[in-house]
């Protein structure tokens, strides 16, 4: 069981897009430079994120995108679910028919797994994030970084 490329890049993205509330919308550009995600990728996953109703897109000069609720009110599984991601253990995506149709061995072990998980998901929140200082941290470096014009190569 693994999150996807899809999954992380939306989390990454919507955090980068909370901690740079306070200057009104952000750009994809600006993210993409930030967190090095490419720009086709991310109109592709705030596509997904708008119809969500998770963010909310203001057009024209200084235009971007904003949170279309608090930082508060949106936790990491609700970003995972709008960009159509699961956070799953079991090999039968809980389908029950591992085994030739039927429930394997250890079946109930990864189910419970899974809802571990998306309970832990379900109860952190971007404000939360936010005030974790590796995230605030890291941000100040990749806000330097990207005034500066120099991209990193590595987390």
């Amino acid at each position: 069981m693994r999150l996807t490329t899809k999954g992380r890049y939306a989390v990454t993205a919507m955090l980068d897009l909370a901690l740079n509330v306070q200057h009104g919308p952000t750009s994809l550009g600006d993210i993409s430079q930030r967190q090095e995600i490419s720009l086709s990728y991310l109109e592709q996953l705030f596509a997904r994120l708008r119809r969500a109703g998770l963010v909310t897109s203001v057009r024209g000069p200084g235009g971007g995108y904003l949170l279309a609720t608090p930082a508060e009110d949106i936790s990491v599984s609700q970003v995972i679910d709008a960009v159509n991601e699961t956070v799953d253990a079991t090999r039968c995506q809980g389908l029950s028919d591992c085994q030739q149709g039927d429930t394997c061995l250890t079946h109930f072990l990864w189910c419970e797994l899974s809802g571990q998980i998306r309970n832990f998901l379900d109860d952190i929140t971007l404000a939360q994030l936010m005030q974790r200082p590796d995230v605030i941290r890291i941000a100040l470096r990749q806000k330097h970084r990207a005034e500066a014009g120099i991209l990193a190569s590595s987390p």
